[in-house]
């Protein structure tokens, strides 16, 4: 049972934290924040680039800390070792850190609960080809959100990222793609609608005589020249049909990070070669609406194993809809999303 208060257990604890030693008080978030990052780092200078701050401010902080730690405990946290070598952490530097990382997450956490309950901001992660579906759905939305003082936010991220950012509660709903078998529903361990599917065809400044216009095999596409992604949806592709080491099995010539990097690689000839991409991006790039020219759209035959093909969709924590009430804006968010796809809605569970 809750004691009333007033009790002896408030007055307790009212003493308690008034009578906290004084120099805990001057310790912040971000001290304890960067001390972590220094751990996790090495050195207070791949802090201050991870940090994006000047060398010099994080190495006031350790010293703003270590000061502290010492009159506390008789011990600083953290020491400056010889040129090049990462920094020597105290035994009561590692549990400070222990300590830090577990209030900062527990920081992050409740206030990510607070805000979903109140409803006050969504964020939204999109891919740099999805984020159009969000334009589509927003001009419904924006009365209603900016009448209750909701703040849309939107964050560009890479397929890779997308599971990582979602699980990590970065963002809320996140748009984006995954290479699933042909025709086949997609099962995932989230909520899920989908938006539409279409297959992975190859782009190529090749010349008919070099490769002629029908459907490349899969035999084929082993000895062409190949700009070839380094993660994401379409490395999915070439893992699953070549195998986890499918650069061995292929001829690349380039690892691109970037759809716009093998464009323009393709479109200077600086290099001669294929690139695979999706339908919507080939179509996109020989009528002229992306950077290209000269490049030709070449469909894939169907002899890759397993058939693949990419679905495009909208993406939410499993169950999380469910607590809030359905004119939370998040349910309001996907309401939208729901009813302006123009692929059949599915979702999951």
């Amino acid at each position: 049972m809750t004691e009333p208060a007033g009790s002896e257990h408030d007055a307790a604890l009212l003493a308690e934290l008034l009578n906290l030693p004084p120099h805990v008080l001057d310790i912040s978030l971000d001290q304890l924040r960067t001390l972590a990052i220094v751990k996790i780092t090495g050195s207070a200078q791949r802090a201050a680039k991870a940090l994006g701050r000047e060398q010099s401010s994080v190495q006031k902080q350790l010293d703003n800390l270590n000061g502290t730690a010492v009159r506390l405990v008789g011990e600083a946290l953290v020491l400056k070792q010889g040129r090049g070598k990462d920094h020597a952490f105290t035994p009561s530097g590692e549990e400070v850190v222990d300590l830090a990382v577990e209030q900062l997450r527990g920081w992050g956490e409740r206030l990510h609960h607070t805000r979903r309950r109140v409803g006050s901001t969504i964020s939204v992660g999109t891919t740099e080809f999805t984020v159009q579906f969000l334009g589509t759905i927003w001009p419904a939305l924006r009365a209603e959100f900016e009448s209750r003082g909701v703040q849309l936010k939107i964050e560009h991220v890479r397929t890779r990222d997308l599971w990582a950012r979602l699980d990590a509660k970065h963002v809320d709903v996140v748009l984006g793609s995954l290479a699933t078998e042909y025709d086949r529903p997609v099962t995932l361990d989230y909520d899920f609608i989908e938006w539409h599917r279409e297959r992975v065809a190859l782009l190529t400044n090749l010349n008919p005589r070099e490769l002629p216009d029908k459907p490349v095999s899969s035999e084929t596409l082993r000895a062409l020249p190949l700009l070839v992604p380094s993660a994401g949806l379409l490395a999915q592709f070439l893992g699953r049909w070549y195998g986890p080491d499918y650069r061995g099995a292929l001829n690349v010539v380039a690892d691109i990070d970037s759809l716009n990097y093998g464009l323009t690689l393709l479109d200077t000839e600086l290099l001669h070669g294929c690139m695979l991409t999706t339908e919507r991006v080939a179509h996109a790039a020989v009528t002229g609406k992306l950077p290209g020219t000269n490049l030709r759209n070449i469909a894939l035959a169907h002899d890759y194993v397993p058939d693949l093909q990419i679905v495009t969709g909208i993406f939410a924590r499993p169950g999380e809809r469910d607590r809030y009430a359905h004119d939370h804006p998040l349910n309001l968010l996907w309401t939208a999303f729901t009813k302006a796809t123009p692929a059949r809605p599915t979702s999951s569970p």
